[in-house]
């Protein structure tokens, strides 16, 4: 199989740069079901555009290319030992030519590999069936939709729906309970795969394993197809929205698998996908390793266009544009729902820089500058200049310990990421005079053409994803949602959905 390992390469670079059509067909749904002229509605916009770019610059859709995972059926015969090595080889090509970010970090060191190879990444499954041909199926699921994965054991108590017993109405309570729980966390409006029994590990397994289904499919266990009906029709009334800014579509798919279990266990197990689902799959001819058949239809078959939403509503917007380094009186002007176009120069910072800065003083002064959770993907060119290929937001709550503290000791005006944050670092926006400024969760493309130079870099040793990079931004535009008066979105809409939650709360399904 002299081909094997060119295919595989080419499945990575197919599955990071291109959204399948079916996925793309949800976003467009959900462009034509969301009232015009609310940030929900200029999100998907800013989506679409999104899927666009990263076809034609063939580059990562999202800066946070995930864990990749590999489900592959071989021939009975076929040398799983070589496959696994090429394998291996085709992840450390993409991540060279930057298709890949380099992701597969020493969970006890922190040291990041850089060629995104280590003790179980990536993950490979490899199973023999009888058919003569090499099934590969590619998953890229970012750490941000990850994080909200959730499982259950029934029977369970859950917030704002109660008990949840071992029975399908249980099983219901927990599906909305997952979407609910997301928010804008997890890059909504998502997708969720859902297995039910197995234990805990075959349980989690089982409900990624649900995420290959086509979004059009329809389930064979009726009992299932009414669930997966019930929760698209319902999910989306709790109000979520894209990025947890409220809105009409907070749900893009549902697909429920079932297996059997212990008498002791009645798992639930939920994996959340973000909007940008990135899977794709080949068949392989055996004997040369050349690709036969790309399994889901290619991305170029649906153009994504703007489409004529359903409904105007007004919202209540100003555009603000700032120039870094920014003042605290400039901040006090800003309001929930602001517009903000920043030029000038803003600084990347993940969980490792925020742990460092809790003990140590900054690489460059950050008085009145910006702090952008944002793991980059960048190349290196001959002259050893870097660029930035791929540059959205990360998901902001895990620094919710630091952020507050960070705020205080170094001035900082203005945080950038996505889905909000919490109590404590609200607080300091308001005692020390900061703004949270929510970004598009997965427009990598989009904010990365906003970047006109890499300026510098440092704590390197951290590795690419985790060094902070100083950017030269023009046009980087995000809303806010967290401002120096009290005001936060992201609490708003949680509580508003959780209300919308607890009217699901009596049994559907007897």
């Amino acid at each position: 199989m002299k081909s094997f390992q060119e295919s595989v390469y080419q499945l990575i670079v197919e599955t990071s740069t291109n959204l399948p059509a079916d996925v793309r067909r949800e976003v467009q749904k959900a462009q034509q079901l969301e009232d015009a002229g609310t940030r929900s509605a200029l999100s998907l916009s800013t989506i679409a555009e999104n899927i666009t770019m990263a076809e034609c610059n063939v580059s990562p859709i999202c800066q946070d290319t995930g864990m990749p995972t590999f489900i592959i059926h071989c021939p009975v015969g076929a040398n799983q030992i070589v496959m696994k090595k090429q394998i291996l080889e085709a992840i450390r090509q993409a991540t060279k030519a930057s298709k890949l970010r380099p992701n597969s970090v020493d969970s006890l060191t922190g040291a990041n590999s850089g060629d995104n190879l280590g003790p179980g990444t990536p993950v490979i499954h490899f199973e023999q069936w009888e058919k003569d041909v090499i099934d590969v199926r590619l998953i890229l699921k970012g750490g941000g939709c990850e994080n909200k994965n959730i499982q259950y054991s029934l029977p369970a108590q859950l917030e704002g729906l109660g008990k949840a017993g071992r029975d399908l109405d249980g099983i219901r309570k927990c599906i909305m309970h997952a979407v609910y729980q997301a928010q804008g966390q997890g890059c909504s409006a998502g997708f969720i795969g859902v297995g039910i029994g197995g234990d805990r590990t075959t349980g989690y397994e089982l409900a990624k394993h649900q995420l290959f289904r086509s979004v059009d499919d329809v389930n064979p266990n009726s009992d299932l197809q009414q669930l997966e009906e019930y929760v698209m029709e319902n999910a989306n009334k709790l109000g979520i929205g894209t990025m947890g800014f409220g809105g009409q579509v907070t749900l893009l798919g549902c697909k429920i698998g079932v297996m059997n279990r212990l008498p002791a266990s009645f798992f639930v197990s939920v994996a959340y996908n973000c909007w940008a689902f990135r899977r794709q799959g080949v068949l392989i001819d055996p004997q040369t390793g050349e690709i036969n058949e790309w399994i889901y239809e290619g991305g170029q078959s649906v153009p994504m266009t703007s489409t004529e939403p359903a409904e105007k509503v007004q919202e209540e917007r100003r555009e603000i544009v700032l120039q870094a380094p920014i003042t605290e009186e400039q901040i006090r002007e800003l309001r929930v729902g602001d517009v903000v176009v920043i030029n000038g120069e803003m600084h990347t910072g993940r969980d490792a820089l925020h742990s460092y800065l809790m003990d140590h003083d900054a690489p460059v002064d950050l008085n009145g500058h910006i702090i952008y959770h944002c793991g980059p993907v960048m190349a290196k060119d001959d002259s050893g200049e870097w660029h930035v290929k791929a540059a959205g937001p990360t998901t902001s709550i895990r620094e919710e310990p630091y952020q507050g503290d960070i705020i205080k000791k170094f001035g900082i005006r203005a945080v950038i990421g996505k889905g909000g944050m919490g109590p404590k670092t609200l607080a300091a926006l308001g005692e020390f005079g900061a703004v949270y400024l929510n970004a598009i969760g997965g427009a990598a493309q989009y904010y990365a053409e906003c970047i006109k130079k890499v300026n510098s870099v440092d704590l390197m040793e951290f590795g690419i994803p985790e060094a902070m990079w100083h950017l030269q931004v023009e046009g980087f535009a995000a809303i806010v949602t967290m401002d120096s008066h009290g005001n936060s979105l992201h609490a708003e809409v949680e509580k508003n959905s959780l209300e919308k939650l607890a009217t699901f709360k009596e049994p559907v399904f007897k």
